[in-house]
This record gives structure tokens, sequence and C-alpha cells, in this order.
């Protein structure tokens, strides 16, 4: 399993940044490889990829969410296993420090050469950048959930 791991600072407040990422939906706009990202309930999402000509289809799971601080995932069905962090850290009014700390486990001998290849990095880290670009020069967020989400929770939040 490889770890990426990426530190960057935008210039959104906090809550414009975490905001956006909680926008799963519109990820095919600064994910390279991400055709479709479908929001299945508070929890989940079905992702659709191509990579290098390879289409995977995938689900993950949330298991933990909180507003302005935090976002965990982990893949639960697919061809994709992956967990991963997004962590927002206030730097002051209008700077957020965004850490992205990701898990990925290469399944093909595609995915494993470009992992060896160092592929894997740094689109994870170009993702991020673009992530930056777009919640940057969007003018605002498109959307929020402020939900919480905790390991041990089985209900939807009311």
């Amino acid at each position: 399993m490889s770890t990426v791991k990426e530190t960057l600072d935008v210039e959104v407040p906090v809550y414009v940044a975490y905001n956006q990422w909680t926008q799963f939906e519109e990820f095919p706009k600064f994910m390279e490889g991400v055709e479709e990202v479908r929001q299945l309930d508070h929890r989940r999402n079905h992702w659709t990829t191509r990579i290098g000509g390879v289409r995977r289809e995938f689900d993950t799971e949330i298991v933990d969410q909180l507003a302005d601080d935090r976002i965990t995932w982990r893949t639960v069905d697919g061809d994709t296993r992956q967990r991963g962090s997004v962590r927002f850290q206030r730097l002051d009014e209008t700077h957020t420090r965004v850490e992205l700390t990701m898990d990925v486990e290469p399944g093909g001998v595609a995915e494993k050469g470009a992992d060896a290849l160092g592929l894997i990095d740094r689109r994870v880290k170009g993702d991020l950048r673009r992530f930056k670009d777009y919640v940057e020069h969007h003018g605002a967020e498109s959307g929020a959930w402020r939900g919480r989400i905790r390991p041990e929770d089985t209900t939807p939040p009311s």
C-alpha cells in the first residue's frame, strides 16, 4: 500500500475550503481521471474513474467527518482499495491549510506500474493543487454539508 501526503495553503476561509470539499459530485472538475462521483447518501459515494485507459467503479464510505476540521473515508466496494483523510486548519480569517493523506493499494498491473513510477503520488498532489485553484477562483463554495459523522454512527443525522 502506498501513502500519499500533501499539504498546501489555500486563500479562502476554513469554512469555504471545507464546504467545497463536501461537494463530492464536483470532484471531476478538479480531479484528473475522475469521471463521476455520485453521492448515494450522507456517508456513501459511488465513483467512476478512468486512469490510463482503465475504468474503475467503487464505493466509498465516510467514517469520520467534523465541520471545518476533517473528513475521513475508505473504500467499501469495488476494484479500488484506499482510505484517506483531509484536514482543514484555519491559519487566519482568509487562509486555510489543507492536508490530504491517502493510502492507496494499487489493484491491477497498470496501477502497480503507475505506483512504482510515482504516478499515483503525482496525480493526488496535482488534484490537491487543482482543488486550490478551483476553490480560490470559484468565488464561493458551490454548496455545503455541515453534518457530523462519527465512526460509531449507524443512522442518518436528523
